[in-house]
Order: structure tokens, then C-alpha cells, then sequence
């Protein structure tokens, strides 16, 4: 098509413009451009996504009043939490009916943070019966010092053996 324009006009030469055929050397952008701005487009849209708030679970009845209550505040992607994820999980286990073993991940329940007073993630929050915060801990924190807090606050040790 530039070639008959070119030529209808009677500038090939007078101007000196030589109209060149596309070769198979040159690229076509429009595939190119079009996945790059497909790709721009779900980039923009998932971080839209990620930045809306997080409906939550109801973690309004913890710590529960009556029972011995752990809490342990971090997010299932920090590298702390995941290691204290199957501590969490025995634990949970074996204190069944002893006193309630609660994760919460405050990256997708976010509204937990400022209610737990959390700055640094893992944080292990110990209640008593009455809801009371007894102790805390920031970092990890593994099964044994768990284990003795629980006890020291009058929880009876489990028998790790028969709860597997």
C-alpha cells in the first residue's frame, strides 16, 4: 500500500524515497504490545485487589473467657510463623478441651493487629481464665517454652505420646 501512494504521487524520484516491501526480518510489535499491556493491566489490577480490606473471620470471642488462651499473631508467609506452624498444629492437638491454641495471620485479618497490640510478627500472647493478658513473647517461640508457660499458668502437660 505505501508503494502505490508513494508511486501515485510521483515521489519515488523526485524526493528520492524508495518504498521497501516488509521483510520477514522485521517484527510485528502489535502481539508484543498487546500481552505487555494484558500483563500491565492484571499487574495494576491485583495489586488493587490486594490492597482491599480482608474479611475476616470473627475473633471477637478471644481470648475465651473461662479457658487458658494462647495467641499467636503472625502470617502464613513470614518465614518465623512457618516454622511455628506445625508446633502450633501439635499444640492445638494436644491441648484440645485443656486451653484453646489460636493462630491468627494479621496480613489477612488486619484489624487484629492494632487490637492485639502487635508491632512485630510472630507475637505468642498467653491469657488466663479471665481473659487477662499474663504474657507475651515476640519471635519465635518453640514447643518446650510453649509448654512450660502453659503449665506454669496451670494447664496440665499433655501426653504428647497418645495425642501424636
Amino acid at each position: 500500500m505505501l508503494n502505490r501512494l508513494i508511486n501515485s504521487h510521483g515521489l519515488t524520484g523526485s524526493m528520492g524515497i524508495q518504498a521497501q516491501p516488509i521483510t520477514k526480518h522485521e517484527i510485528n510489535l502489535t502481539p508484543y504490545w498487546n500481552s505487555h499491556i494484558k500483563f500491565v493491566f492484571l499487574l495494576v489490577m491485583s495489586a488493587f485487589l490486594f490492597t482491599l480490606p480482608v474479611y475476616a473471620q470473627d475473633f471477637s470471642k478471644i481470648p475465651e473467657k473461662g479457658t487458658v488462651t494462647m495467641v499467636d499473631l503472625g502470617a502464613k508467609k513470614c518465614i518465623p510463623c512457618k516454622m511455628m506452624a506445625p508446633i502450633m498444629a501439635k499444640l492445638e492437638k494436644a491441648y484440645s478441651g485443656k486451653a484453646d491454641i489460636v493462630f491468627i495471620d494479621v496480613w489477612e485479618n488486619r484489624n487484629q493487629a492494632p487490637r492485639f497490640k502487635i508491632r512485630a510478627i510472630p507475637t505468642q500472647i498467653f491469657f488466663n481464665e479471665k481473659g487477662e493478658e499474663v504474657w507475651r513473647h515476640v519471635g519465635f517461640l518453640d514447643e518446650k517454652a510453649i509448654v512450660d508457660q502453659l503449665t506454669k499458668m496451670g494447664v496440665e502437660k499433655p501426653d504428647f505420646k497418645n495425642k501424636g
